[in-house]
């Protein structure tokens, strides 16, 4: 069944139309997501997807060679778990810089494809500027200025590019199943933990949210963009847009590729709800918060970190 999620242009936001920004306030108290066109990424999809399928099509040894930690969580792995769950996926994840990880750890890059690190980081580079302003408008629509929310990212930030792989699987969950012991997904159901995700998606489905206890697949649209918010806009709006839980599901078929840019602001950024008054939410160290959830990524650790354990009783 695939799910309708509201199409607004990204050129009206910036513009700041009234029917785009409030089209954006709706979708974040609701879905939590929306369709974006006109950002200006459009004639780059083609040759961003190429680079990307070259580079998983390598062969696993030469993509182990950078494969990421615990202590450098920057490149390429492909037993990552979700909620203590192993995903039907390899990654690889980057930055743009290592000026401000909390990891200490440097960000290495492959040989090839040819100009893969040219294309992500300029990728990178849009995406957060797609961010910048969205997250702005949203300050906005919260009756805050724009920068009450911008101010934690304009200088090291922490956000991050990741590239998706799905391969095919012989063994996919059924789609319906909430709770999956005889198959696999491609990423087990999870909201983000940051403050917005910009995802690039090709042409195969897969990504599923959650509408009450039913699952809906959002469809891959030509020449669009997904974008979610996170578990920090949920902090920071106290529960007014609350993040999506989402998934992806495996394929038997055809292979899936996607690249979620993760907006997330300066580790040492202290969040709490803009509102000063019925808070819902303790503050939030996001260094703190965002360390312990990485950790979840390697190993069985236990309940995995949420904002539901910051939230006042």
């Amino acid at each position: 069944m695939y799910f309708s999620l509201p199409v607004i242009s990204f050129k009206a936001i910036r513009n700041n139309d009234d029917f785009a920004l409030n089209s954006v306030r709706k979708a974040c108290e609701t879905t939590g997501m929306f369709r974006l066109t006109e950002h200006g990424l459009e004639s780059q999809f083609e040759n961003f997807l190429k680079n990307m399928k070259a580079y998983f099509s390598q062969p696993l040894v030469h993509k182990k060679k950078l494969e990421r930690s615990e202590k450098n969580p920057w490149g390429y792995f492909d037993r990552e778990l979700t909620k203590n769950k192993r995903d039907w996926k390899e990654i690889f994840d980057l930055i743009a810089t290592s000026s401000s990880d909390i990891f200490d750890s440097d960000m290495r890059w492959p040989d090839t494809p040819i100009l893969f690190k040219e294309i992500n980081l300029d990728w990178h580079k849009k995406n957060r500027d797609i961010a910048i302003t969205l997250l702005g408008k949203i300050s906005l629509i919260l009756g805050a200025p724009e920068e009450k929310l911008t101010k934690f990212f304009v200088k090291e930030d922490t956000s991050f590019l990741r590239l998706n792989h799905y391969p095919v699987c012989n063994n996919p969950a059924k789609s319906h199943r909430d709770f999956v012991d005889d198959g696999h997904l491609g990423i087990y159901d999870h909201t983000d933990a940051g403050a917005l995700t910009i995802l690039f998606q090709s042409e195969t489905p897969g990504l599923q949210i959650r509408e009450g206890s039913h699952w809906k697949t959002i469809p891959s649209e030509e020449g669009e963009l997904i974008v979610n918010t996170g578990d920090l806009l949920q902090i920071w709006s106290n529960d007014r847009f609350p993040a999506p839980v989402h998934r992806v599901l495996a394929n038997k078929k055809y292979k899936r590729y996607s690249a979620a840019f993760f907006f997330n602001p300066k580790y040492e950024t202290n969040v709490v709800p803009l509102s000063t008054t019925d808070r819902k939410f303790r503050p939030l160290n996001w260094g703190d918060f965002r360390t312990k959830r990485s950790a979840g990524d390697y190993a069985n650790i236990g309940d995995e970190i949420q904002i539901e354990d910051f939230r006042i009783r």
